[in-house]
């Protein structure tokens, strides 16, 4: 039991983890009864928490991950479903709109010049979990919001003939 906790702090120690996480991490190492009782008593004690958990995780992904991303990765951890959503909703980040368009400029920078362009930059968007709907309104308008006007003075001037 004590190799088993010890273990157990061990793995707490390099990053948090889920209580799902833990129990799969420990499940070669004891029976399910003594998993149970280690993480209960880290739990207890304050060193394993799935609140904690999720925030850092959110904190960490949520400037390149869209809600659904996000939202899908946490509850494959072992996240409870209403965790997951008091957490997302009481999260301060900036909407998924806005990070979009920080992921877009970062990786693309520049208005699609054809719909194959698009099509690339959308799927790059899906995949990172930003909604359909997120995507249109980012790549029909993608500067929308810029306030560099150097940058949008170039790409109005060149889009004018179009």
């Amino acid at each position: 039991m004590n190799a088993l906790r010890s273990r157990a702090i061990r793995l707490l120690a390099r990053r948090e983890h889920t209580r799902a996480e833990l129990a799969n991490k420990l499940a070669a190492h004891g029976t399910q009864e003594e998993i149970n009782a280690v993480i209960a008593e880290l739990q207890a004690c304050h060193l394993q928490s799935d609140a904690r958990f999720a925030e850092s995780y959110v904190r960490s992904q949520a400037p390149r991950l869209g809600i659904l991303r996000l939202r899908h990765h946490m509850i494959t951890k072992g996240l409870d479903h209403e965790l997951v959503e008091s957490l997302l909703v009481a999260a301060d980040m900036p909407d998924d709109l806005a990070r979009a368009r920080s992921l877009w400029s970062r990786k693309f920078g520049a208005v699609p010049a054809n719909s194959k362009e698009w099509a690339r930059q959308a799927r790059f968007l899906q995949s990172r979990g930003f909604a359909s709907d997120t995507i249109r309104r980012l790549l029909k308008d993608p500067l929308d919001g810029v306030e560099d006007p150097v940058v949008e003075e170039k790409f109005s001037s060149g889009e004018e003939g179009a």
